[in-house]
């Protein structure tokens, strides 16, 4: 982990963070101020950036790679939730809003590299710029209602049904997630994702 103001490749992250979907919404002052806070972090494939049912929460931004957002339940058996690429965030501050534990476990899917800051220098960053906390907000409950809407699509389609509608929302994710990793968030076994794929439905 190193800060972003020593790290040797300073300036191409800062390029990559300026397109980062949240921090657009930032102006050029906004964004330098939030620099001098970010620490620089490569994670392996499989690391986990955030344990679920702990309290102590970070604020991520994507710069290489690709996190999933995934919940667990008691006999170990998990869904993934969401799958976040670069330029894309990762975050718990609804449930530090809500002063509960995290409820789902963040982790690298691929080799990655985050931008991150704790939960609380984000969200005393934010106070001072309530224009951006309030772009930010938006951004947070719009994550929340895909996720919500792919719940439901898991219930309410077949499986060639979420395939298609994984292709048509995340087309250029399809040939960089692990087939296996893939299929359990279309709630599928990789053979029924490879049969589909040879029938050209992916």
């Amino acid at each position: 982990m190193t800060l972003l103001v020593n790290h040797p490749e300073r300036k191409i992250i800062h390029l990559q963070l300026r397109q980062n979907e949240v921090l657009q919404a930032m102006t050029d002052a906004e964004r330098d101020e939030l620099e001098q806070r970010l620490d620089i972090v490569d994670v392996a494939k499989g690391d986990y950036l955030v344990h679920q049912g702990v309290h102590e929460m970070e604020q991520y931004f994507v710069i290489e790679g690709i996190l999933k957002r995934v919940v667990s339940n008691a006999d170990a058996k998990e869904m993934i939730l969401r799958f976040a690429p670069e330029h894309d965030i990762e975050t718990s501050y609804a449930a530090w809003r809500l002063n509960t534990p995290t409820p789902y476990a963040i982790v690298s899917v691929t080799k990655a590299r985050v931008a991150k800051l704790t939960m609380p220098q984000w969200v005393q960053f934010m106070d001072q710029h309530p224009r951006f906390k309030a772009e930010f907000e938006y951004a947070v409950m719009r994550v929340m209602s895909e996720i919500m809407a792919h719940t439901i699509t898991l219930h309410l389609l077949d499986a060639p049904g979420r395939v298609h509608r994984f292709m048509r929302k995340h087309a250029d994710l399809a040939e960089r997630i692990p087939k296996k990793q893939l299929a359990a968030y279309l709630n599928l076994s990789a053979e029924t994702l490879s049969r589909l794929k040879q029938r050209g439905k992916i």
